[in-house]
């Protein structure tokens, strides 16, 4: 077999691993938008500065791509980028080595990324950007010393490699030059999309389950009933209770785990929620078992593969629900190395809400410099109204993102003036019907009812008494219950995600953030 033909062989086992890689991530229809719009935009950089030999943006929006999005989303962008700018630059053997060049270029800032995480500075990351030129250049000599040369010897390998250095330095001096240029600020911009990407869950589109991740889901995970509640509604939520965790029993997976649906592929997002639901109701979710599978074995899996600031938050409050060390795959110092200077998550209200009570649930106590540093952040977001929006203070608050605010000035000990301003601004849009919206005024869904109850209980204030049985908050939840147990959305939904049923279990079960379980 001739070196020609090994090679291909090789080039095609690492694509065909890279695109499944990627596809068994399972990636939502808005990742899948986002990888293709920078594949796109991958290769119009490389069309657009065809005309100046080796020297193209290409590699660095790779590089950023797999920084920001994970190894897998990068190899993707890499790969794509190269098969769709050859479209006008030729395809030809050359084509599956740039593909696999660029698609590591990507794997290469998922590497950066775990090494330094997302806030790496202006020098380095050009820097590694230019490190990534000169190995992509590396392994396209690699290429022409294998076609054409036949790969005979280390010494025709290496007058290859002398002969094309000056387009190597030209590609590798072209990203120094664009990373200083653009790379921090794409850097923040695909940050920022995909931590409220991962956030969002949109009413009107229920049943796409590829969406259902982040912070909006971390806050569920808060107890909403910490007082005596009236006799009627003790017995009500008692059943609500007992109808939801018998419904997350029966739609566990094999592997342990959950999905958006009974029946579908369990991910990160539903299990870790599912598991903090259950903990707090009062249920070991450890010993919650499907064929002999708990979800430990999936927890400890997504603790070692989190790299987005909402994952890290997400899981590590799940491990402490199921009683897990938070070192686990090194997860508690990936949460400490991504907590900024100035005491923020990525620059984001719900981000650092619930990186603060990430902190909390990895053992950091109330008065640590960390969290302290969190909340004094988080106050000076505050509107002057008293609420607060996910990104900047002064636009318009909603109530999901003031909920995970007040829980997490509660958690750090600081429940003054803020964070009572903050409930009274929840307090005064409560809906007739007891429930809330997420941007008031609007029709009541379940996520956003439970955020605002689990923020009363926060604050000492108990959500059983307010509108009485049918118009509280838990008794608008139990009136979105399903005779399954499944809690439905809002009352126009007409598909919903386990989480939802998830979060009203964790309504009833009156612990606070972080929860923890002690055998």
């Amino acid at each position: 077999m001739s070196w020609e033909l090994v090679s291909f062989a090789i080039l095609g086992v690492a694509l065909v691993a890279g695109f499944a890689w990627y596809e068994r991530s399972q990636p939502g229809s808005r990742m899948l938008a986002l990888v293709a719009t920078l594949a796109a935009l991958a290769a119009i950089g490389r069309i657009a500065f065809a005309p100046i030999p080796n020297v193209k943006p290409t590699t660095d929006i790779v590089l950023i791509a797999g920084l920001v999005l994970g190894a897998s989303p990068g190899f993707v962008v890499g790969a794509v980028a190269a098969l769709a700018s050859n479209l006008l630059f030729g395809q030809g053997p050359w084509t599956p080595w740039q593909m696999v060049a660029w698609g590591l270029c990507g794997v290469l800032g998922a590497l950066l990324g775990r090494i330094a995480g997302r806030q790496v500075g202006r020098l380095p990351l050009a820097l590694y950007c230019a490190a990534a030129g000169l190995a992509f250049g590396a392994i396209m000599d690699a290429s022409i010393w294998v076609t054409y040369g036949g790969g005979q010897g280390l010494s025709q390998y290496l007058a290859i490699a002398v002969t094309s250095l000056p387009f190597n330095l030209a590609h590798a001096a072209g990203n120094f030059a664009f990373a200083l240029a653009f790379g921090p600020a794409l850097v923040r911009a695909l940050a920022r999309f995909r931590d409220r990407m991962d956030a969002s869950w949109e009413a009107a589109s229920p049943s796409a389950p590829g969406g259902l991740a982040g912070p909006a889901v971390l806050v569920l995970a808060a107890t909403l009933c910490a007082g005596m509640l009236a006799a009627p509604l003790e017995a009500r939520a008692a059943s609500v209770k007992l109808k939801a965790a018998r419904y997350l029993v029966s739609a566990q997976n094999r592997d342990g785990g959950w999905g958006a649906a009974p029946g579908l592929a369990s991910n990160a997002v539903q299990t870790s929620w599912a598991v903090v639901g259950l903990a707090a109701a009062g249920y070991d979710p450890l010993r919650v078992k499907m064929r002999g599978r708990t979800p430990a074995g999936l927890l400890r899996r997504y603790a070692a593969r989190s790299r987005t600031t909402a994952d890290i938050e997400r899981t590590a409050i799940a491990l402490a629900a199921a009683g897990l060390p938070a070192s686990t795959g090194g997860l508690s110092g990936r949460l400490v190395r991504s907590q900024r200077r100035d005491g923020s998550f990525a620059g984001l209200v719900n981000l650092t809400s619930y990186g603060l009570i990430a902190l909390r649930a990895s053992g950091q106590p109330a008065g640590s410099s960390r969290v302290q540093r969190a909340a004094r952040w988080l106050e000076a977001r505050q509107n002057a109204d008293g609420g607060f929006n996910f990104a900047r203070r002064g636009s318009p608050a909603t109530v999901d993102d003031t909920a995970g605010a007040v829980q997490a000035l509660a958690a750090a000990g600081r429940r003054g003036t803020p964070a009572r301003r903050g409930l009274a601004w929840i307090l005064g849009r409560r809906n007739g019907d007891g429930g809330f919206a997420l941007q008031p005024p609007g029709g009541s869904n379940s996520q956003s009812t439970a955020l605002a109850a689990q923020a009363m209980v926060a604050m000492g204030s108990s959500p059983a008494g307010r509108g009485g049985a049918t118009r509280s908050p838990l008794g608008y939840l139990g009136a979105r219950q399903q005779a399954n147990g499944l809690v439905r959305y809002s009352s126009r939904s007409a598909v919903t995600p386990v989480w939802v049923t998830s979060q009203a279990l964790a309504a009833i079960g009156r612990r606070a953030l972080p929860v923890r379980i002690r055998r």
